[in-house]
């Protein structure tokens, strides 16, 4: 007859290390992260993600980018998706950056997959154990979000990527909080940053006629009346399915 006592197979300790290790091992991307964030700083590389980088080092990045075609694209991705991923500055610069050094059209491409790629990274990030930690740097802007993400989570999802009514890291890490299926994450990132990102590449293809007239730059002059009110239309007909869900519901 065996002893009712006697230690079971889990409380080995074999085992306990085991679960140990599991339970550090998932702590391994927030440590990255801090890592990366850390060393961002540390090494001054904050300087380089900024208008007067771009041109001082014009010439260097122009030759670069015309020698290598292929090298030149992907460096500039990886580059951008672990600006995202690691939520550091710069996402606005990079992507007139992209624009500058690649032309609008293909500019806005980079920059759309990188960003989306990016931000995937830090959604499933999220989506582990880690969710808790990553939740207290959202803050008060997850209560905010949860009931648009219930009512239909890819039009508002595609309304927050129209229209920086939030952070962007904040939108990146929300969603996994909220139970969004990493597809709908997905199409909603990619679809919903392309507008914003093609304006924001277009300015950059003309940016090198201000650097010529000597002229000083800053981004916060990009989002014209205009420009904000088409994305405004555009975040308005990404609602239209919600709408009519509730016009369905109470017809019913």
């Amino acid at each position: 007859m065996s002893d009712v006592n006697s230690p079971r197979p889990t409380d080995t300790p074999a085992a306990e290390t085991k679960a140990s290790g599991l339970r550090l091992s998932r702590f391994l991307p927030l440590g990255v992260l801090a890592a990366g964030i850390a060393a961002f700083f540390a090494l001054g590389l904050d300087q380089y993600v900024s208008f007067e980088a771009l041109r001082e080092h014009r010439d260097v990045l122009a030759n670069f980018v015309a020698y290598n075609p292929l090298l030149a694209p992907l460096a500039f991705m990886v580059i951008y998706a672990v600006v995202v991923a690691f939520s550091l500055p710069g996402g606005a610069i990079m992507t007139i950056a992209g624009g500058f050094l690649f032309g609008t059209v293909l500019g806005t491409a980079w920059v759309v997959l990188s960003a989306t790629l990016g931000a995937t990274i830090l959604f499933v990030i999220a989506k582990t154990s880690l969710g808790d930690l990553l939740r207290a740097k959202a803050g008060p802007w997850l209560k905010k979000m949860e009931n648009g993400f219930k009512e239909n989570a890819l039009s508002y999802l595609l309304v927050l990527r129209l229209i920086p009514l939030f952070p962007f890291f904040v939108v990146n890490l929300v969603p996994a909080f909220l139970g969004v299926p990493l597809r709908t994450y997905v199409m909603g990132t990619l679809v919903g940053i392309i507008p914003g990102s093609f304006v924001y590449a277009a300015v950059g293809a003309g940016l090198g006629s201000i650097f010529d007239r000597n002229e000083a730059f800053t981004a916060s002059g990009i989002l014209t009346p205009e420009i904000v009110s088409a994305l405004v239309g555009l975040s308005v007909l990404s609602l239209l399915p919600v709408a009519y869900k509730k016009i369905k519901a109470r017809r019913a």
